[in-house]
């Protein structure tokens, strides 16, 4: 795989995951209670032995560009690296990035190194674990000038994706962008030639592209630079190829999920605290998910009850009881609250004196969750003061909602509190 490029599309300004992307780039959101999104694709490249890694992005990549470079330091031995590349104006091209295939068109003269034969293209967005070696090798294998990385799904969400036909090879021959209607239902394949029972055909008629492609470098190359006015590869780069290219499909039957919205993102997390197994697990040592190292202190729980959770690093939790929810690093819970189905992500510091009994006469709100609390169906993003005696549970079911001025928003009936909010004492949400 040393002849592998890896290309990240870090993503726009994120607005299906806003307020979390308020002050970071996509790839930077916290996830699963110490990990960031960009965490999962690249560590399945390392995992794939694959080190040459680049990072798109253009919004808020201040974070981002910090957790990268405290996190991926190959040895000097190993031509890898794992580099950020932000959007840059220069005199050929004054603009930013206009779509997918335009950033990476963008950046094709830093790419074409004379020894690289193929580019991986990933999202910043994704949950799931692929050993893109394979994917790799049956692109190889099948001579393809690029080819999709699919897997078959049902009706539900098929408008939602990119779908696709094929002929009994593999081949793509066409692609249908997020159907409706009368256009879903010609959508529709028998995903049995693909390894599907009848039943599992049954129920997922709908071959969807996951946003995963692998392009030989000439054929990219070509296609960038013959088709200037085209900058998304999903709408224009990839159907228009499907006429004049051989590309070719790689069915991935693991678990995958696209977490670019809020409600996706929160139940993701959610279900890694799934008994008896999650469908995603960040414990499996022949593939492990990476991320910056942290010298903290172990968790420290008194007195509490805690069920099916996942409690990050350094934690402080006191005379409380969480259920269903996941704690990032450094997560403070006092006394008599209650926590659940909610994700906690922690905090970047410790507040001096952190592992003192609050007692709710303090004149400035500390860091964490306030005495006899309770947050239930909510997303606490870093660094969040919550007081004492408040209740954050949406309380009027309100599905949606914008109340930056009180620290909160309200996306799909999920309650998310902004980045450095403070909830004061007493507040109902």
């Amino acid at each position: 795989m040393k002849n592998v490029l890896a290309i990240i599309l870090g993503g726009g300004a994120g607005t299906r995951l806003y307020p979390l992307t308020k002050l970071r780039a996509k790839p930077a959101v916290p996830i699963a209670g110490k990990y960031r999104l960009i965490d999962i694709p690249v560590s399945n490249c390392i995992n794939s032995d694959i080190f040459k890694i680049y990072v798109l992005t253009q919004f808020n990549s201040a974070s981002l560009n910090r957790h990268i470079s405290r996190t991926y330091n190959f040895s000097t031995f190993n031509q890898g690296f794992v580099e950020i590349l932000a959007a840059q104006q220069t005199p050929e091209n004054p603009n930013w990035f206009q779509g997918t295939a335009d950033a990476v068109r963008q950046y094709l003269w830093l790419f074409q190194d004379s020894e690289i034969t193929e580019y991986l293209i990933l999202s910043g967005d994704h949950l799931y674990r692929m050993d893109y070696s394979q994917f790799i090798q049956r692109h190889r294998d099948t001579n393809a000038d690029i080819t999709i990385s699919v897997l078959p799904i049902g009706e539900e969400n098929a408008s939602d994706f990119g779908l696709i036909k094929t002929d009994e090879s593999g081949r793509i021959v066409s692609f249908i962008e997020k159907p409706k209607g009368e256009a879903l239902r010609k959508a529709q394949v028998d995903t049995t030639k693909l390894g599907l029972t009848a039943e599992e055909a049954r129920q997922k008629p709908y071959i969807a592209s996951m946003g995963i492609y692998v392009f030989n470098a000439a054929t990219m190359t070509e296609l960038l630079k013959q088709s200037v006015d085209q900058t998304d590869f999903a709408k224009e780069i990839l159907p228009a190829a499907a006429e004049t290219h051989h590309v070719q499909t790689y069915l991935f039957d693991g678990y995958w999920e696209d977490i670019g919205t809020i409600k996706a993102f929160y139940e993701a997390n959610l279900s890694l605290t799934d008994q008896p197994r999650p469908a995603f697990s960040f414990y499996d040592e022949t593939a492990p998910i990476y991320t910056r190292g942290r010298s903290l202190p172990p968790t420290k729980m008194l007195n509490c009850t805690v069920t099916d959770a996942i409690v990050g690093d350094g934690c402080i939790l006191k005379d409380c009881q969480v259920h269903h929810s996941v704690l990032g690093i450094r997560t403070r819970i006092e006394s008599g609250s209650t926590i659940q189905d909610t994700l906690i992500m922690g905090a970047d510091y410790y507040q001096p004196f952190s592992e003192r009994q609050s007692d709710c006469s303090e004149t400035q709100i500390p860091l964490g969750i306030g005495a006899n609390t309770l947050v239930r169906g909510a997303i606490i993003d870093k660094n969040a003061r919550i007081g004492c005696n408040v209740q954050i549970i949406n309380k009027d079911n309100v599905q949606e909602a914008q109340r930056e001025d009180l620290g909160f928003y309200i996306r799909s009936g999920i309650v998310v509190t902004l980045k450095n909010a403070v909830i004061g004492d007493g507040t109902i949400i």
